[in-house]
Order: C-alpha cells, then structure tokens, then sequence
C-alpha cells in the first residue's frame, strides 16, 4: 500500500506512529518502495480507502492472473 505518512498516522488505531513520533524507533527510517511490486494500492490515485474496496481490488487482480477463479 502507498499511502501517505499522515493517513497512516490518522489510522494508527495502536498508537504506533505516536509512540515513534515520542522517540521509539521506525517512523524516522526511510520507506524503501519495492522495486517492482506485483500490484499498489495507492490512495492519491483515485483508490476508495476503505478496507472491502481495497480488498475487491486485490481479488479482482489475483482473478485477472489466474491465481484466483472468478
């Protein structure tokens, strides 16, 4: 998934990215994107953020491949 830092931390229901922002580890590492990913779910391009029409998305492109039977 490609989707912002501040979305992130807006749906941080553990409190992980607040946790990093007091001083903890992670946030401050640089994100490394996959050099070819199979497929991207990426908010700024239109994607519906909710969880089921990320999840229809992903089906229908493992559908598409034939590792699924529509």
């Amino acid at each position: 998934m490609d989707v912002p830092l501040h979305v992130c931390e807006a749906r941080d229901p553990k409190g992980l990215y607040k946790l990093a922002r007091a001083g903890f580890t992670g946030i401050d590492d640089p994100y490394e994107p996959p050099m070819s990913p199979e497929i991207v779910l990426r908010l700024d391009q239109g994607c519906n953020d909710s969880p089921s029409a990320m999840a229809e998305i992903v089906i229908s492109y493992l559908e598409e491949k034939g590792y699924l039977e529509p």
